[in-house]
């Protein structure tokens, strides 16, 4: 598996209207191949800062699946014009596993 991780910086004059559109295009990255599940997290101390993480089987289901469709482009119509500067994007890969915690 493997993680998407993008800080996105929104005009903040636009945050609603930014969330209105993810909602929107969750829809559409969501049937993608390779997709597991996302999350949208916004910044406390920055309010028009998100967290975005993305879950998917492998790298290229992310940079060559998902960003070479055409759904790629209906995302970047609903998002892209939202973000100043726009979001640098890395990705991981799981290095420990998340331990098992015993709540008996």
């Amino acid at each position: 598996m493997i993680l998407e991780v993008a800080v996105l910086d929104v005009i903040p004059s636009e945050a609603n209207s930014f969330e209105r559109d993810f909602a929107t295009a969750s829809l559409i990255i969501s049937k993608m191949k390779g997709y597991q599940g996302h999350q949208l997290q916004r910044c406390l101390e920055v309010g028009s800062r998100y967290l975005l993480l993305v879950n998917w089987d492998t790298l290229e289901d992310h940079t060559i699946g998902f960003r070479q469709s055409a759904e790629y482009q209906e995302w970047k119509k609903l998002l892209h014009k939202y973000y100043d500067p726009f979001p640098r994007v890395e990705h991981y890969e799981m290095v420990v596993p998340k331990p098992i915690v015993d709540k008996g």
